[in-house]
């Protein structure tokens, strides 16, 4: 049997092609009101954007979900391409205005002024201001992240399509944007993470995913999902499973860690003139523990 031929549909196939659509709408209208060069700049991002949900497409149809439920490690390999590779690609892509413009005006003027002025969205407009608050995306990332690898959680996603790919994956994908958002520019939004913050948060969540990638490998002896005990095929044990996933969470990791965090630092350095300077704050302020929020300008 070809491990590459075991294609599925999945109705989210449909949810981004509505997505998709519903973009190039939007930057059609924004393109009749700006400057070539700022369509252009749209359009290229657009690429990013594409690509995120592209990768989003592959982890829930491809061959990648169908031996996900036979196989521990590959559906590691889902989480780091959902959490990490999807979602930061589709915040480097920007979508936000173009998703927005794709609404008819007088109804998203109505709704606009509704959202930020009405009674009755005073709940939510709470919820966003806490869910893009630096600190608060950043430990919602983890906890997602932990959460769902602890074996009662992992157990029943495992067991129930509608929760494996709208819960799990859904809530992934949701924590990996709100992390993103804080780490990579997505206009018009802007990062509420100091620079020094967001390269705690950076070297805090590589942490992290060392920790949980150790243990679920070193610091125990046996698996810890009972969805993976005799899988019907399936001559890999269990355990040695795991320790690939495990592994595969730990490399991972600095495929993308290290990349944002050299970008970061760059970032920090042209902020501070020199790295001597910046090395000077790091010291005076202690990188890792301030994940304190950015003035806002």
């Amino acid at each position: 049997m070809s491990y590459l031929s075991r294609w599925t549909f999945d109705p989210f196939v449909i949810v981004v092609a509505v997505v998709v659509v519903w973009h190039e709408i939007g930057l059609h209208r924004l393109a009749g009101r700006s400057v070539p060069a700022r369509t252009a700049q749209r359009r290229r991002r657009s690429f990013a954007f594409y690509g995120g949900l592209a990768i989003l497409l592959l982890s829930v149809t491809s061959p990648l979900d169908y031996w996900g439920y036979d196989y521990f490690f590959v559906h590691m390999i889902q989480h780091v391409l959902i959490m990490f590779f999807a979602s930061g690609l589709v915040v480097v892509g920007a979508p936000w205005l173009p998703l927005v413009h794709a609404l008819p005006v007088g109804f998203r003027r109505r709704f606009g002024r509704a959202l930020y002025l009405g009674r009755w969205s005073r709940a939510l407009r709470a919820v966003g201001r806490a869910s893009t608050s630096g600190v608060v995306a950043v430990l919602v990332f983890n906890a997602v992240m932990v959460i769902w690898h602890l074996p009662g959680p992992f157990d029943f996603a495992d067991t129930n399509r509608l929760a494996h790919v709208w819960l799990m994956h859904g809530s992934y994908f949701v924590a990996g944007v709100l992390f993103w958002v804080q780490i990579l520019p997505s206009y018009p939004f802007r990062p509420r993470l100091s620079v020094m913050g967001r390269i705690g948060a950076l070297v805090g969540t590589d942490v992290a995913m060392f920790v949980l990638a150790m243990a679920l490998s070193i610091l125990t002896s046996h698996s810890w999902y009972s969805v993976y005990d005799h899988v019907a095929g399936v001559r890999l044990s269990p355990f040695a499973d795991q320790q690939i996933g495990a592994a595969i969470l730990w490399v991972c990791g600095d495929f993308w860690a290290l990349p944002a965090l050299i970008w970061v630092v760059r970032k920090a350095i042209a902020e501070e003139g020199s790295a001597g300077a910046l090395v000077d704050r790091a010291l005076r302020s202690g990188a890792l523990s301030s994940l304190h929020e950015a003035p806002r300008g």
